[in-house]
């Protein structure tokens, strides 16, 4: 039931937010990975840093909210794998990170809902899925900042952003536009991190200063990580985990 007002003027509280409230309050830290263009990395960055916070002792989880396109589990590797039901769903535990993705409710095919559809869907997820304690929860977030995401904001209510970005002008513009529109919202932005980096430019950390934006730091471009997916030890091995090893320290 979606909270709305009736013809007498009374209001209805949509009951899951309770059940959202409940389920991550012994959570300390949510950290949103997001960005306002698909194809920029985010899947990658929010699997290997789940995976990385939780190589550091941390008791971690990772939800895959891109309704669209989740690819985590690929990245993480988590075939054969699946939420237990225990009065909820417990999530799948991969290389120490509690694991969660509407792609289990999917099957990996197409979904044709929109607008109100997609963000029950969500909201029921995060009403039933059973994260215990953690100290960090990575959300890989739908790109942009459309309806499905401000409905994350509304549910989810301490969020701290991580924004990434590519090199490219378009993906760094869009970037900024999010950045600006969070500021409005007085959410907290933690920084920027440049992905898929080529070259030696310093244009995205000199115009994420200029906007006042943190510049975390950048991530290069490997060739060869695509051989490194869906092994969490071969993830471990590779040039971007040890650079996010270090955002994760100077930031988190």
């Amino acid at each position: 039931m979606n909270s709305k007002s009736s013809e007498t003027g009374s209001i209805q509280i949509d009951p899951r937010q309770a059940g959202i409230n409940s389920q991550l309050k012994s959570v300390k830290r949510i950290i949103a990975v997001s960005g306002c263009k698909g194809g920029i990395g985010k899947s990658v960055v929010s699997t290997v840093l789940a995976l990385t916070l939780a190589k550091n002792g941390f008791r971690t989880g990772l939800l895959d909210l891109d309704f669209f396109s989740p690819s985590d589990h690929l990245v993480l590797g988590t075939e054969g794998r699946f939420p237990q039901e225990k009065k909820g769903l417990l999530p799948s535990r991969i290389a120490g990170v509690k694991f969660m993705s509407l792609v289990y409710f999917t099957g990996g095919e197409p979904v044709a809902l929109r607008g109100v559809d997609v963000s029950n869907a969500i909201k029921e997820l995060l009403a039933i899925t059973i994260w215990g304690e953690l100290d960090f929860l990575v959300i890989d977030m739908p790109p942009g900042l459309g309806e499905t995401v401000l409905e994350i904001m509304r549910a989810v209510k301490k969020l701290e952003f991580l924004l990434l970005t590519t090199s490219s002008i378009l993906a760094w513009e869009s970037t900024k536009k999010m950045a600006l529109l969070l500021r409005e919202m007085n959410k907290p932005v933690l920084g920027v991190i440049e992905n898929m980096k080529l070259g030696n430019s310093n244009s995205v950390k000199e115009k994420s200063t200029g906007v006042g934006l943190k510049y975390l730091g950048s991530l290069d471009f490997e060739p060869s990580f695509e051989r490194a997916i869906g092994s969490p030890r071969r993830l471990f091995g590779t040039s971007l985990a040890t650079a996010l090893q270090r955002i994760a320290r100077s930031v988190l």
